[in-house]
């Protein structure tokens, strides 16, 4: 098994986000073939540093994070891998200020719309449409069963779609350069291109295994929501909103103990993530491979950190 470094990622526009502890990379290719890289502190949306220890409420932490910090990212890769040129200025100060306030508005607005259409594609579409079913005279049983399949399956088919989209196979292609660069430094192999390259590109990690716990728990919530014999559709929806942030914070502790436990039931339980990671990867090429190995070089010490956790001959240190 490999060793877990806590290192985590994501894949942007001609690039890749990388995140270790409080440090935060991106490094993306410009049109010209350059590397730039972005470095900065890794500020939670929640400033109260002790929920990292409160299991479940540690999740929605996460959660909100990943969410934040990853619709930041994307939005500079977009920038800097654009093949327009921009004026070079320098901005004054007040400029300065308002770009910002500008981009946390911006931020702020696609964060809420993104969630938005989570919420309506995946939990108010499956709902309307098992709803339908009380009509023939369907019991609460059915519907709620007829409510978790849809939900899987219009998972399913969004995540097929969306693999299928020319203008984002490059992004998966980085993707997979991504978990390649992850396991290449938690199996103990120095970081080079060559290396990332052999690696696997499925992790255990990946968010896209969170999004499936989050599918597949929401629906063991949810059949126990339609159990209840609730009447009003009002409180129906409401409670499934209501339960949305602890459905994210249980699936955080299941995909934190899939990427630090290599026992057998714990495996069983990632396999579908993995499996779904074939359709959301790509093999990347040796150029997106030297991108991945930038961005978690300028946040994490591999090095360090397989003397420490890797002894001569693989065993590990006491």
């Amino acid at each position: 098994m490999n060793k877990c470094s806590n290192i985590g990622g994501q894949a942007v526009m001609e690039g890749i986000m990388m995140r270790s502890g409080e440090r935060l990379s991106v490094a993306v290719r410009t049109p010209d073939g350059r590397i730039e890289v972005l470095e900065k502190e890794a500020k939670g949306v929640i400033p109260w540093k002790g929920i990292r220890c409160i299991p479940v409420l540690r999740g929605v932490g996460a959660f909100l994070d990943s969410l934040f910090m990853g619709t930041s990212a994307l939005m500079w890769s977009a920038e800097v891998s654009s093949d327009e040129e921009e004026e070079k200025r320098e901005l004054t100060e007040e400029e300065k200020k308002k770009e910002e306030r500008s981009w946390k508005y911006l931020m702020t607005f696609t964060m809420i719309l993104s969630v938005a259409f989570s919420v309506g594609l995946f939990m108010l579409l499956p709902y309307l449409l098992a709803s339908l079913l009380r009509r023939v005279g369907a019991g609460e049983e059915a519907v709620a069963v007829a409510e978790a399949v849809l939900r899987i399956l219009i998972f399913l088919a969004y995540m097929l779609l969306i693999s299928r989209m020319k203008d984002i196979q490059t992004v998966f292609a980085y993707h997979g350069a991504e978990h390649k660069c992850i396991n290449c430094v938690e199996a103990g192999l120095p970081l080079t291109v060559e290396n990332v390259m052999k690696s696997s590109r499925q992790h255990k990690r990946c968010g896209t295994s969170f999004l499936l716990f989050v599918v597949l728990i929401s629906v063991i919530f949810f059949l126990i929501i339609g159990a209840m014999g609730i009447t009003s559709p009002f409180a129906r929806f409401g409670l499934r909103l209501l339960f949305v942030p602890v459905i994210a914070g249980v699936s955080y502790e299941v995909l934190r103990l899939a990427g630090s436990s290599d026992h057998p039931l714990v495996n069983l339980l990632s396999k579908p993530g993995l499996l779904l990671q074939k359709l959301v990867t790509r093999e990347p090429d040796e150029r997106m491979a030297e991108v991945a190995i930038t961005a978690v070089e300028a946040v994490f010490d591999w090095k360090a950190w397989q003397e420490k956790e890797f002894a001569p001959g693989g065993e590990e240190q006491p």
